[in-house]
């Protein structure tokens, strides 16, 4: 029983955040999504990509600090999250596009563990998921998301650096102008303020 409230109790604090965080900017690092409630709190976004170190689906602690040198998809997600679980064939998808294929897409369930391996028998995931409960809403602090609405998309460039993060469920079209933005970077073609204020522009063309 003690369990089963400490459960809701977890699941209560980040669905709270949810629904009073959908749109967070700061920095010009996010990405714009309409919302029916103005910001509350501007987000602190890191510069680079924090290191941030959790289990994945066997135990295994892995560090972001694996993936340096690649651009990276860094979605943060839960089980019991319905635009979360929306987005995974499209994840799925993107990280088996050869047109991505210098990406490392990386999912961090914020969940009882239990819960996430018993999903993950039921719904294939072509990608890394590492899982965390406190330490999962402490790697989300890390990339200064204080109030925590999930699902939230980080991308960055080959070197780390946030490109920008997208609050709320992520579709094929703003991810493919998102990724654009970040091969123009890696490739030396545009600069990164160029990259998210054509991120920005580009996706508030899309309904």
């Amino acid at each position: 029983m003690m369990r089963r409230l400490g459960r809701w109790a977890f699941i209560a604090v980040i669905a709270l955040a949810a629904g009073t965080a959908t749109y967070l900017a700061s920095r010009e690092f996010l990405a714009p999504e309409k919302a029916a409630l103005p910001p509350i709190q501007p987000a602190v976004i890191p510069e680079f990509r924090p290191d941030v170190e959790l289990a994945d689906r066997e135990g295994k602690p892995r560090s972001l600090s694996e993936w340096n040198g690649r651009p990276t998809i860094i979605n943060f997600w839960a089980t019991w999250c319905a635009p979360c679980r929306r987005e995974i064939p499209m994840l799925n998808a993107l990280a088996r596009d050869k047109a991505y294929s210098e990406f490392a897409v990386i999912g961090i369930a914020i969940d009882f563990r239990e819960d996430v391996l018993r999903y993950l028998v039921e719904t294939p995931i072509d990608y890394t998921v590492l899982i965390g409960e406190q330490d999962g809403l402490d790697a989300a602090r890390a990339f200064g998301m204080e109030s925590i609405g999930l699902p939230f998309t980080v991308f960055t460039d080959k070197t780390g650096r946030i490109a920008t993060i997208h609050v709320g469920e992520l579709h094929r079209p703003q991810a493919e102008v998102i990724l654009a933005a970040v091969q123009a970077v890696d490739s030396g073609q545009i600069s990164m303020k160029a990259a998210r204020d054509r991120v920005r522009a580009d996706l508030s063309k899309i309904d």
